[in-house]
């Protein structure tokens, strides 16, 4: 096992790295000494280093690679670039369907000759048998998964092909799992550790405050005065630097993008619905400085890590405060002022509640549980597909939930039946769950309308939500500024937030928890009807807990304390 000194001079000397964050180095020993590790930190913060310095230290001491799992071929290359100019053209090498047969075969060869200390793949890669064969061969020395929330069905950017990532790290032989994510809130962690087999994980939580960025809502009421604010502020907001501007549809991306070309603005509209040579231009232009504003759906933004973006303007309200946060996230990265604002409209929560349902269909359910009945064998996907006509995407919505239930599990060779109950009953089961996920994504956008309305400090909001506490109100956000003014507060900046009277302004995240509080932050409670649960936010007389099944709910104290409907877990 290295000592702490070995990694820290192995990041200077190997990737420029002389000052690590807090959290870098704790992460880094941990793999290098065989331990899982989730990272929990800001896309820019350093999660790669720590996954990249121990996988660096295990290959000079043993030549093994490690695997790298990622979901986007834009991420895996710009990765690939750092490690090459850092250790080397051999160090780093990529197996998708961007490369030849002959590049993909290349980088084979060069993993299994020990030169390559990195392999990338994406997760539809070790859905072939063929290819976690030989991985499997290459007695892997990390495993690491990047963008580690999308195994969470929990989670605001779920794939179905990451579902598997828990069986192949154990057809690789268990190697030491580096899970990375720039966003999950507590119950998205739990799952991570559970989908990917993770035991006792060093779980690290660093850089969630992003103080520099300035956190403001624009409320509204009619759509096309939303509109026309959103324009107006773009337009100002671009003279002092570039920035992200997200909407809820393809068709408001395009009609945002030309109308502030109208303005005289370098503008494009960013889809999935655009070609990939496309999408790349407008990536690369981006990148380069040669656009002034790019207006996305979620598709673009992931792995991005450009310092200098000013601003990211929401012109609808995202599905999660997950979600908000990661998009947040891409302002600001040079430490310098940058701006977060969000366009509200209450009637546009409608939108984004169908955008979220996913109703479980009991009759498709049934009709895959027939065809493996009647099979008596593992049966793989696409033969169900076939013998249901349902597409192959459905196929695998269909097999997830009820391999969620318990109802079936995924093999070599395909899908089984894991249960002899009657086959209504399995249906049943996994509609219950389904309707359980459903409730839970409803509360998210509950707790996402709740940021938007608060008139506290909503940088304390964002904190709490993903299980962090901030004790002072930031003064960086709009809910802060209207209480200076009120005179509960002092100037923007000031940090003492000692307002006339000597009255203390607490941005309203703390009122009535005290420190004999029976349900301090973060506990763990039980409530009648609702079971499980972890306490999340207070504010003035409400309480927010997590439930595992209901998602998040706000309580009244005074009825909670009266009717004793919580519990200490």
């Amino acid at each position: 096992m290295p000592d702490d000194t070995t990694l820290a001079a192995l990041a200077a000397s190997s990737f420029s790295l002389p000052d690590l964050r807090d959290g870098q180095l704790a992460g880094m020993s941990a793999l290098a000494a065989g331990r899982d590790v989730l990272a929990v930190m800001p896309t820019g913060y350093g999660k790669s280093a720590i996954y990249q310095v121990a996988a660096l230290h295990l290959h000079r001491n043993s030549g093994r690679p490690a695997v790298v799992v990622s979901p986007l071929i834009a991420l895996q290359e710009d990765q690939l670039d750092g490690l090459r100019d850092a250790l080397g053209p051999e160090a780093a090498v990529a197996i998708n369907s961007s490369h030849t047969d002959a590049e993909v075969e290349a980088a084979w060869k060069a993993a299994e000759s020990g030169q390559a200390t990195f392999l990338y793949l994406a997760p539809e890669q070790l859905a072939k048998e063929r290819t976690v064969q030989r991985l499997a061969a290459l007695d892997v020395a990390l495993f690491v998964v990047d963008e580690a929330h999308c195994v969470s069905s929990w989670g605001h950017d779920f794939r179905p092909d990451y579902l598997g990532l828990g069986t192949v790290r154990e057809q690789l032989g268990n190697p030491p799992v580096a899970a990375l994510t720039a966003t999950a809130s507590p119950p998205v962690r739990d799952e991570i550790v559970e989908r990917l087999g993770m035991k006792d994980p060093l779980v690290l939580v660093h850089g969630f405050d992003r103080p520099n960025i300035s956190l403001d809502v624009v409320r509204h009421h009619e759509d096309k005065d939303k509109r026309k604010g959103v324009l107006r502020q773009v337009a100002g907001l671009a003279r002092d630097g570039q920035g992200l501007v997200y909407a809820a549809t393809r068709k408001d991306t395009e009609k945002y993008a030309a109308k502030l070309a109208e303005e005289g603005l370098r503008s494009e509209a960013y889809h999935a619905g655009l070609a990939a040579a496309e999408r790349e231009r407008i990536h690369e232009q981006f990148q380069g400085d040669d656009l002034d504003v790019v207006v996305a759906t979620t598709a673009f933004g992931m792995g991005i890590d450009k310092p200098t973006v000013r601003f990211v303007v929401h012109a609808d309200i995202p599905e999660s405060l997950d979600a908000y946060y990661q998009e947040i996230g891409r302002a600001g990265r040079d430490g310098k002022p940058a701006a977060a604002i969000l366009h509200y409209r209450s009637e546009d929560l409608g939108l984004r509640k169908f955008f979220s349902t996913n109703t479980p269909d009991p009759e498709s359910l049934m009709a895959v549980l027939k065809v493996l009945k009647a099979a008596h064998a593992a049966t793989p996907k696409s033969s169900l597909a076939e013998l249901t006509g349902f597409k192959p995407r459905r196929i695998t919505n269909l097999v997830n939930q009820l391999e969620e239930a318990g109802s079936v599990t995924i093999g070599k060779r395909g899908v089984r039946l894991a249960s002899k109950a009657k086959l209504s009953a399995l249906v049943a089961a996994a509609v219950e769950l389904g309707e359980a996920r459903q409730r839970v994504e409803q509360s998210r956008l509950t707790m996402m309308r709740a940021y938007a309305e608060t008139d506290g400090c909503r940088r304390q909001f964002l904190l709490s939500y993903f299980g962090e506490d901030l004790p002072e109100p930031c003064n960086n956000c709009d809910g802060c500024a209207e209480a200076g003014r009120r005179g509960e507060g002092q100037a923007l900046g000031s940090g003492k937030h000692a307002g006339a009277g000597g009255k203390k302004y607490d941005g309203g995240a703390s009122q009535g928890a005290g420190a004999d509080d029976p349900f301090p932050l973060q506990s763990a409670v039980v409530h009648k009807e609702w079971g499980q649960g972890l306490v999340m936010r207070h504010e003035d007389d409400v309480i927010t807990v997590l439930f595992e099944q209901e998602g998040y709910k706000t309580l009244s104290r005074t009825a909670v304390m009266e009717h004793k409907l919580l519990k200490p877990a």
